[in-house]
């Protein structure tokens, strides 16, 4: 009789001992285990990290770190940490967070606009992707890829179309590249490639001439309209004349792109430069900056009109007034540089 009593309690003891256990194993796998307020949290996961960088990033969002490295080892995370961008629900337990850790990396929107060099392009998209500025500009400028795909030192900035695109975060340089290179050619499908060959014009000049109708208006609305005065240049033999193309020239000789120039002067067109279209016939080189798509398009769908000539017009600003005669464009400008004296903009 003692000793069926004391094998009853062993049982008992056992079951209570199995009961705690498995109460904790539980606990440390489904109950909650978050401590941040919002509604989740973001969490970057670097390419190459431990899981002790992913415990260490982890801690502050974590009511118990320790329960979730025991359920990592359990489901095999700590050897296989994946890289990227990561969202934690407020209230997880251990078991969601390591399964979201594991198979649930989020893509995130890159955006850039009107860069006006690739330096500016690598620093704008290393804020958003996990590759730095320089691995991006050392893809950008490598030379193999850049005759594997025919680009050139003044061509290689027309590449990459202002736009928002969705990439995971933890692309790299190169893989950043190659889509930006896919994305342009998806971009001059048949139907920009034959509307180019209509104008007598590459993809390339097309992109050049793109880039000075983006820097004359900011009006997506009148694009094509200014498209159309310089298309009427080309076609008659004329220089562009064109103010940006001066301005980008003096920040290339420069290699400051942080320039601010408002009034060209006179000194200022006679520089030396491929760039400056007060001395060379056609479309630059390459482009001034990265046009917008509906600046490309605008050249590529221009108005047809007689229009040679526009200048600013300082009673509807972001506008232009257009002339067809050099007569009737000087008497336009006059408004326009009695503004520019009147507000003293010297430079």
């Amino acid at each position: 009789m003692y000793l069926k009593k004391i094998l009853w309690a062993t049982a008992i003891l056992g079951l209570l001992v199995c009961g705690f256990i498995s109460y904790q194993i539980y606990t440390a796998i489904f109950s909650p285990n978050t401590q941040f307020n919002n509604k989740e949290a973001f969490v970057y996961i670097p390419t190459d990290a431990s899981f002790l960088e992913v415990k260490t990033q982890l801690e502050p969002l974590l009511k118990n770190t320790t329960t979730f490295e025991a359920v990592a080892k359990r489901k095999g995370y700590i050897a296989n940490v994946k890289p990227g961008k990561y969202a934690l629900k407020k209230g997880m337990n251990n078991n969601e967070i390591i399964n979201t850790l594991r198979s649930n990396n989020i893509p995130v929107q890159v955006t850039f606009n009107n860069q006006e060099s690739l330096a500016a392009l690598a620093g704008r998209v290393s804020e958003q992707i996990e590759a730095d500025s320089l691995s991006l500009l050392q893809a950008f400028n490598d030379t193999g890829f850049l005759n594997e795909t025919h680009f050139n030192e003044d061509s290689k900035l027309g590449m990459y179309l202002p736009n928002t695109y969705e990439f995971f975060w933890n692309t790299n340089a190169e893989d950043f590249r190659d889509r930006m290179y896919k994305e342009y050619q998806r971009f001059w499908n048949e139907d920009r490639l034959a509307k180019a060959k209509k104008l007598g014009m590459t993809p390339n000049q097309v992109i050049s001439l793109a880039a000075i109708v983006q820097k004359e208006t900011a009006k997506i609305d009148e694009r094509p309209r200014v498209a159309g005065v310089y298309l009427n240049r080309l076609r008659d033999g004329w220089r562009l004349d064109a103010d940006p193309t001066v301005i980008y020239a003096i920040k290339k000789e420069t290699g400051n792109y942080d320039t601010i120039i408002k009034r060209v002067l006179y000194r200022d067109l006679e520089i030396d430069s491929p760039y400056n279209t007060y001395k060379n016939t056609g479309v630059p080189p390459g482009p001034i900056t990265m046009p917008d798509i509906s600046s490309i398009d605008a050249v590529l769908n221009p108005e047809k009109h007689d229009y040679f000539f526009f200048v600013v017009d300082v009673s509807n600003f972001g506008y232009h007034m257009f002339a067809k005669s050099s007569a009737q464009h000087n008497r336009n400008k006059v408004q326009y540089i009695r503004w520019l004296n009147e507000q003293k903009v010297l430079r």
